[in-house]
């Protein structure tokens, strides 16, 4: 019986989780079916877990870092393999394309955002296109919702100060 209650609780955690997770690795990503990949064992792992969700934070929150670690595992073995890395991911821009209205500014955000050092680059793609909270981007660098707060808003700044773009347009 105890395992049942376990099921549940784990297909509710999914139900509730699935779409934050896939969005952020799809975020890393940028590939539809490496995101899928990362959330499926993202999951697998949280279930088969010994030591199991602590609480400490957002459940969201515990399972793109779980996504981020592994996206991290995958991004390490590739670049050890011989083989080179495709240079073409698989087109995403549908799911882009609804959140922005011009395709053409767009391609001039991710131009900008490939410029962009990190952290700066990683916590405006969470935001913008993972669509993660302040607090699940800070939990997921492990630092305060503060940090990422305004690691957003300088990350922001410098898009726009290299796009020429003035005012409150991102």
């Amino acid at each position: 019986m105890e395992r049942s209650e376990e099921k549940s609780g784990f297909e509710k955690l999914y139900e509730t989780c699935y779409m934050q997770v896939y969005s952020y690795a799809m975020t890393l990503a940028g590939d539809r079916d490496m995101a899928q990949e990362i959330v499926q064992e993202a999951f697998y792992r949280a279930f088969t877990a010994k030591s199991g969700f602590r609480g400490e934070s957002n459940p969201a929150t515990w399972l793109c870092a779980i996504a981020r670690n592994l996206y991290l595992d995958e991004m390490r073995r590739r670049s050890k393999s011989v083989q080179a890395m495709p240079e073409e991911a698989e087109d995403s821009g549908i799911d882009i394309a609804r959140e922005v209205e011009d395709r053409d500014a767009t391609c001039r955000i991710h131009r900008a955002l490939q410029g962009l050092e990190q952290p700066y680059r990683k916590v405006f793609e969470m935001r913008i296109f993972g669509e993660l909270s302040f607090r699940e981007i800070g939990g997921i660098c492990e630092k305060t919702e503060t940090w990422a707060r305004v690691t957003y808003h300088r990350a922001k700044l410098k898009l726009q100060e290299r796009m020429g773009v003035h005012g409150n347009e991102l």
